[in-house]
């Protein structure tokens, strides 16, 4: 089967309205704490449900059942530590962002250690969410091609534009009410595939149970510490809570959402709800792989390219006209919780009014704020484009790249919190080292991505405390 008339009219009404809801948000854009912060206005149910549709991606929809179909159900060891991690970002971040007026997460590292440091975080921030939204927005392409036959390139041209315009004129609240309306019909898209899956598997759930179980598809935690596995016990409790900690704790793509709420208390709720709520939603993607295991143990299975084509490939060959288009949509749905107002956040105020133009006023923030939207939409673009050429899973790329980066940032954060011996020229060598260590691990040694956060950050604490002992004293106090 291919998609029809019906399944190409969903999609583009799908991508129609969605752009057209998001640009309706620009008239509600006076100032750039509107175009970036909504106001301060987001109630904490609305910060629960943005922060799920924000870490569950094309990457999520995809790779996670993926993930199940061709081995078990060790991915959900991660979440737990997610979980964990949300309520130490609860108790420990969300007061210290919400005592001052901050614009972005960075602006904490200068009231600590001074200039140099912030700029370095922002640096790191911009330069990571270019690539791993960039692979986020090649993989829905990627799916689009291969249930529509369009070609990559022009399916992430396609995509990409209509997120740049709602970005672009929409600012955060556009983001933040689309990804909303996005959580929803994503959800309907798994539940429909599962139920799908449930009619056309001979044997229903009990099939599925017993063809998973025989298969050890079920299986969930492995305690070994083996430092080579994705996905044990240790991984996830451990590397799971540092990967949250710098996600949702210092990084601006996530911390923008936090900033919107109301209160801290407003965040905090909403925070560690999206954490039980990505935590059942895997379970869900998971249990959706294991179907597709038991289905495809009962009738031919489809010639991939890759594992990940397994979910896209199901839904054009066995779901009826406009349902296949729904879910494609839901695909799509699931992609577009763009970063780049984000990222133009931290280039207005981490750079460009830092260093370029302290005095703007707000006629010339907003039209900085546009370019830097446009700008940074663009750059994912050609990432995006680039991805055609990558020849791993979609899932741990995109997330290997988060943690590639995110440790030195947690660790400049956590020495913050924790000290005020440590020097900016410190903290900087402490971040450095701590890089340095990660990208020897990553491309020298087996280590899996999921200690990358919590060996980035212990290096770079245990590097900038070290290196304090040896800093001269004017200079730390002239620079903290």
């Amino acid at each position: 089967m291919v998609l029809n008339w019906l399944d190409y009219a969903v999609i583009a009404g799908y991508v129609l309205a969605l752009t057209a809801f998001g640009t309706y948000f620009a008239r509600f854009q006076r100032s750039s704490k509107d175009y970036f912060l909504t106001g301060h206005s987001v109630p904490w149910w609305a910060i629960c449900f943005t922060i799920v549709a924000t870490e569950t991606s094309t990457i999520t929809f995809i790779g996670v059942p993926a993930a199940a179909y061709t081995g078990n159900m060790a991915f959900l060891q991660l979440p737990l530590g997610y979980v964990i991690g949300r309520v130490i970002v609860s108790a420990l971040f969300l007061p210290a962002y919400f005592r001052g007026d901050l614009m972005t997460s960075y602006q904490l590292l200068e009231w600590r250690f001074g200039p140099a440091v912030r700029s370095a975080g922002a640096a790191i921030f911009l330069f990571t969410r270019s690539l791993a939204d960039g692979i986020r927005l090649f993989t829905t392409a990627l799916v689009i091609a291969v249930v529509t036959g369009i070609p990559v390139p022009w399916t992430v041209v396609l995509l990409g534009t209509a997120m740049i315009v709602y970005t672009m004129y929409g600012g955060s609240a556009a983001v933040i009410w689309t990804d909303v309306v996005q959580m929803f019909v994503y959800l309907a898209g798994a539940l429909i595939i599962f139920f799908a899956l449930l009619n056309a598997i001979d044997g229903g759930w009990g099939a599925v149970v017993a063809a998973g179980s025989a298969a050890g598809k079920f299986d969930v935690f492995d305690f070994s510490l083996d430092f080579t596995k994705i996905y044990t016990f240790w991984a996830g409790l451990i590397g799971g809570v540092a990967l949250t900690l710098a996600t949702h704790g210092t990084d601006q793509f996530l911390v923008q959402r936090l900033l919107s709420a109301p209160s801290a208390r407003d965040a905090g709720r909403g925070l560690i709800l999206s954490g039980v709520l990505v935590l059942l939603q895997f379970g869900l993607f998971l249990a959706i792989g294991v179907m597709l295991f038991t289905y495809y143990q009962q009738v031919a299975a489809p010639v991939l390219g890759r594992p990940d084509e397994i979910l896209p490939r199901f839904v054009i060959n066995t779901l009826p006209s406009g349902v296949a288009g729904f879910i494609v949509a839901a695909i799509v749905a699931a992609a577009l919780s763009p970063s780049i107002n984000a990222m133009a956040a931290t280039t207005v105020n981490d750079f460009y009014l830092r260093y370029v133009n302290e005095t703007a006023d707000e006629q010339t923030i907003m039209r900085v704020s546009y370019r830097a939207t446009l700008g940074w939409g663009i750059v994912q673009l050609i990432v995006a484009l680039g991805c055609q050429w990558m020849d791993r899973s979609v899932l741990d790329a995109g997330l290997s790249i988060l943690s590639l980066t995110a440790g030195p940032v947690l660790g400049a954060f956590l020495v913050g919190f924790a000290t005020t011996r440590v020097s900016a020229g410190a903290m900087l060598g402490g971040m450095g080292v701590g890089l340095a260590a990660l990208i020897y691990i990553w491309t020298a040694t087996p280590v899996a991505w999921t200690w990358y956060a919590f060996i980035g950050s212990s290096v770079t604490a245990l590097a900038a405390l070290a290196l304090s002992l040896v800093m001269p004293a004017p200079l730390r106090k002239a620079q903290a």
